[in-house]
């Protein structure tokens, strides 16, 4: 991605700043979002993001989608046509290498977007938090969705490019060229680390 080559000394201010991480759980990062990154490869580059900041004492949140029951997640009509799922026991919890780094906040989302209907703005404002560092699955959707929630909630946004992945090379490319320039910045999970003060 152009933006990444991007030299300007910024930083971002650890006790301003969060790390939201997108679904990054066990019945997601093992399915078919593999591209452009594989699900080993986003992990490995989240949980250094995550240990970054926690050793600067910045606030970590992880996001995850689950249900109680089926019902409480969004059906609605649509083109394209939806496989039946069969979800494992343990498919909504996180991968273990992002809850090795504490203390942590959880979200748990029931659609796509990380902002409705849970309190994650809440906890963000109660800490004076301004800028959101975005990462996670699938960079199309869950990503995608919270950022232009974010936007919509005055943040300042940065995405990590290293740190997300789609199903496709093609949806990936689009939101991080198309999309996120428009709503942040875009940085690989190096880039962060450096900047994060």
């Amino acid at each position: 991605m152009e933006n990444l080559n991007i030299a300007e000394a910024e930083q971002l201010i650890a006790e301003k700043t969060a790390l939201v991480v997108i679904d990054l759980q066990k019945g997601i990062v093992n399915s078919q979002l593999q591209s452009p990154h594989t699900g080993e490869q986003v992990v490995q580059n989240a949980a250094k993001l995550a240990q970054a900041f926690t050793e600067r004492g910045a606030f970590v949140v992880l996001v995850k989608v689950s249900s109680v029951d089926g019902k409480d997640m969004l059906k609605p009509k649509t083109d394209m046509e939806r496989r039946a799922i069969q979800f494992s026991a343990d498919w909504d919890q996180f991968v273990p290498e992002m809850t090795a780094h504490t203390p942590y906040h959880t979200v748990t989302k029931r659609q796509w977007g990380a902002f409705f209907g849970t309190d994650l703005d809440l906890q963000l404002r109660r800490r004076g938090i301004d800028t959101i560092v975005l990462c996670g699955v699938s960079t199309s959707i869950g990503v995608d969705t919270t950022a232009r929630e974010a936007y919509q909630h005055g943040y300042q946004q940065i995405f990590v490019e290293d740190a997300m992945t789609a199903a496709t090379k093609e949806e990936h490319d689009y939101v991080c060229k198309t999309i996120f320039p428009r709503l942040g910045r875009i940085r690989s999970s190096e880039q962060v680390v450096t900047a994060l003060k």
